[in-house]
């Protein structure tokens, strides 16, 4: 919860994130007031409508994270003001200048003049008594330089020709030059305006720097440059392939738009007098010394931050895309965890998710027991009433996706339905302090095949037991600014865990700490309590929880599902504080509050505005009544499976204008990877999403979407295989090397773009 800004700053901040989000400031108001209070943005967003004017999820969290900056921005702002104040050096316009900074970095230029720092070749200067030179020059260019140098001579200051004096009044000159807020600002928007970001290939890396060859020689525009070539060039930086150069295209250094900025600034220009030239000089020196390095450095956070926004933005698309994906339901999940030479792993789970048997099969190399593979598969499938057979898409999950195709054509009567899904997280949750101990007896490897299994029953369910970031659903997620994309990702988990609501009879701990309202201890006594005691008959039962407080219920409940318990209303997403509504609405139409339940016929006759009054207004009996129509519903899809076309397993067997169906593994900002069943993603470039201008590939798929594809392109060596989704099928290939490389072409137009420094 953002920390509570200072009375006289709070109007400031909710007028400031009102205009930006295009909102009232009332309505920011009463958001901080509710987030102050520990309210949290799943309930808000759901339970206080009236009070929010309908904020969604999505704007709540932007919302949040604004006040969290802004908050910030007035601590800082309150130290900076109380640091010059000391130096008894704050005026009246100082002061309103430092109040009306809306950046961090705004109010450190300003700040940048006062702050304590190390000894700089200026602070010698000054040391030596070279400043009222400086100022000398600046107030009259017309200055005899030699003559009025001569008066600052000293051998015992240090200062032993006039030459050093001159130039010690030059970094002195050179200091106040860039520590000006307003011109430093000029400068860097025009850096970032008319600059540019270029890359050339490190001397003697062009094998090991293979990947990053797009960028060998390459430059673009900072405000063109879209976020994964930002990041693909700052890793190949990183990892020391590339060396990257701002550079601001001009004719000359006295001509630089930074220099004449400078000029414009300060006065000076080539007028005849005295001290013009090098007053021009120093306006070079300080551009040169100062300005370029750190408006290069200012433009390249810019544009890594702008970048690492939209990476957290797509990844936290995608992760919610994969939370939501369909569930198959209960229904008995076999699991396998392919595997050559350990052979694969398999996992019988019944209808909740209970481990009710595993084995340890060799199909493959070195053992090649194809038989045994079959015999002991068929054993656990008749034994369990098998439904499904969930496959990992990881090593030798195609030649396993292969066995159980045999066994399903052999033993048609066991019914199988096969499905091969992402093993992503599977290794990091096995070898977790969760799964030890969850599963304390199990080897590592079989609990990989449980939560393979799992994973096929509810997605949601098991992948909350998973660090988001190890699911691997973004682009460059181990490039951005970690604490950020940590914070937008708890978040999307938070969302959709409240969107879809908990069972509490049957949650594992990891789910129910998502939970509004709710944190590991809680969740931990929750289940405790409910291992004690047997399942929870009714929402009020929760109150007994241990440090399950009054805030922790009113946040967590309208999220927490009691099935078959002794009120109706506690399987629903009708929060308790609401109850007195729907029995209103019962006593009012003459039904009982269970006859009301699922009468859709009757609900949807009902208006809103009949059973309304202060506490609970349209928008909430609006829900209410929605809700009681199909309580607990959950907003998932239904659920779909994709079909792999036989002998089409490894990317060999590809060829253009093959026809294909797969499922969506990953969308990136230009297009979307697509697992077709040969242990490499295919990529549907942007440009081959539709057969209309597609600006936005969330727009045309989601993460675990069933998709039809034709393959346009395989690249074998480089394992790359371009795809596309357009319904008049097959583009012409590319005819040479030397025509995809085209000079006009960015790496990202090609179908396969620049796949290689991704993930």
């Amino acid at each position: 919860m953002p920390a509570k800004p200072r009375t006289s700053a709070a109007p400031s901040i909710a007028k400031l994130i009102a205009k930006e989000l295009g909102i009232s400031e009332r309505q920011v108001e009463t958001v901080i007031e509710l987030l102050e209070e520990g309210a949290t943005v799943p309930f808000i967003a759901r339970y206080r409508k009236e009070r929010t004017g309908g904020l969604d999820d999505t704007q709540l969290r932007t919302l949040a994270e604004r006040l969290d900056y802004l908050t910030e921005l007035a601590k800082r702002r309150d130290t900076i003001l109380d640091a010059i104040r000391q130096q008894d050096k704050l005026t009246p316009d100082l002061e309103r200048e430092i109040m009306a900074a809306t950046t961090k970095v705004a109010l450190e230029d300003l700040y940048a003049p006062y702050k304590q720092k190390r000894r700089t070749k200026a602070t010698i200067a000054k040391e030596a008594g070279l400043e009222p030179l400086a100022e000398r020059i600046l107030a009259n260019p017309a200055v005899a330089l030699e003559a009025e140098a001569k008066a600052f001579v000293s051998k015992k200051k240090g200062v032993d020709t006039p030459d050093a004096a001159l130039s010690g009044a030059r970094e002195i000159i050179v200091e106040k030059i860039a520590e000006t807020p307003r011109l430093s600002r000029k400068i860097r928007e025009t850096v970032w305006k008319q600059g540019k970001l270029g890359s050339s290939l490190v001397k003697g890396k062009e094998t090991e720097g293979a990947k990053f060859a797009d960028y060998f020689d390459f430059d673009e525009p900072f405000e063109k440059m879209p976020s994964h070539r930002a990041l693909a060039m700052l890793r190949g930086q990183k990892e020391g392939i590339l060396r990257i150069k701002v550079d601001v295209p001009h004719t000359d250094t006295r001509h630089h738009p930074a220099v004449r900025e400078i000029c414009s600034e300060f006065g000076f220009a080539k007028k005849g007098r005295a001290a013009d030239e090098w007053l021009m000089e120093t306006a070079e020196a300080a551009w040169k010394g100062k300005l370029e390095p750190s408006s290069s450095r200012e433009s390249i956070n810019r544009l890594k931050d702008a970048a690492d926004s939209e990476a957290i933005r797509v990844f936290s698309r995608n992760m919610k895309d994969l939370l939501m994906a369909a569930p198959a339901g209960h229904k008995v999940v076999m699991g396998i965890d392919p595997g050559i030479r350990t052979g694969c792993k398999v996992a019988v789970v019944d209808s909740t998710g209970k481990l009710i048997d595993t084995a340890t099969i060799y199909p493959h190399e070195p053992k090649k027991d194809w038989t045994g593979a079959l015999t002991t598969l068929a054993t656990l499938c008749k034994k369990h009433k098998v439904e499904l057979v969930s496959v990992g898409n990881g090593t030798a999950g195609r030649e396993t996706d292969k066995l159980v195709a045999d066994l399903s054509d052999r033993l048609p009567d066991l019914n199988l339905t096969r499905l091969m899904v992402s093993e992503a997280g599977a290794s990091v949750y096995s070898a977790s302090e969760l799964a030890a101990k969850e599963f304390p007896d199990l080897d590592v490897s079989i609990r990989g095949a449980v939560s393979i299994a799992r994973r096929l029953q509810d997605p949601l369910a098991e992948l909350v037991k998973i660090e988001p970031k190890a699911i691997g659903v973004g682009q460059y997620q181990h490039d951005v600014d970690q604490g950020q994309l940590a914070k937008s990702l708890d978040g999307v988990v938070e969302d959709c865990v409240n969107a879809v609501g908990v069972d509490v009879n049957t949650a594992s701990a990891s789910l129910l700490s998502r939970v509004a309202g709710l944190n590991v201890t809680i969740a931990a006594n929750i289940v405790a309590y409910r291992d004690k005691n047997g399942p929870f008959t009714s929402r009020s039962q929760l109150k007994k929880v241990p440090r399950l407080g009054p805030k922790a219920f009113e946040q967590a409940a309208g999220f927490l599902r009691i099935m078959d318990g002794k009120n109706p209303l506690d399987a629903s997403a009708v929060h308790p504080e609401a109850y007195p509504v729907v029995e209103r609405i019962a006593k009012k139409t003459g039904r009982k509050v269970d006859a009301l339940i699922g009468d859709k016929a009757f609900l949807s006759k009902l208006k809103a505005e009949d059973f309304a009054d202060a506490t609970f207004g349209v928008p909430t009996v609006k829900d209410i009544l929605s809700e009681l129509e199909k309580p607990g519903r959950d907003p998932r899809p239904e659920f779909t499976t994709a079909t792999f076309k036989e002998g089409v397993d490894t990317i060999g067997d590809l060829k253009p204008g093959m026809r294909l169906e797969g499922v969506v593994t990953n969308v990136t900002a230009f297009g979307a990877f697509v697992d077709i069943g040969v242990h490499q993603d295919g990529l549907v470039h942007i440009s081959e999403l539709a057969d209309t201008f597609v600006k936005d590939p969330h727009t045309v798929v989601k993460t675990g979407q069933v998709v039809n594809v034709v393959v346009l392109e395989v690249d074998a060596a480089r394992k790359r295989i371009g795809l596309s989704m357009k319904r008049q099928g097959v583009r012409p290939a590319a005819k040479s090397d030397k025509a995809s490389k085209a000079p006009e072409r960015k790496p990202s137009d090609s179908p396969f773009g620049v796949l290689a420094s991704l993930r």
